[in-house]
């Protein structure tokens, strides 16, 4: 077996190793786009969770008023 042979895949080589190519950069991009979105998340949820810590101590100090 020759390897152009196998690379060119009859005349469709571009299509084929083409169509590849642009799947695995989709692919790639959507893994880095999902890893941003856990990293911007991330601060987020830890806010949420301070916001909750305050938001109970303020219930208890209103409870304390009356």
């Amino acid at each position: 077996m020759n390897w152009s042979k196998f690379f060119l895949v009859g005349g469709y080589g571009l299509y084929v190793w083409g169509s590849y190519g642009v799947t695995f950069v989709l692919l790639g991009g959507e893994v880095l786009m999902l890893l941003k979105r856990k990293r911007d998340i991330r601060p987020k949820r830890a806010s949420l969770g301070n916001v909750q810590i305050i938001n109970s101590q303020l219930e208890n100090s209103f409870q304390e008023i009356q």
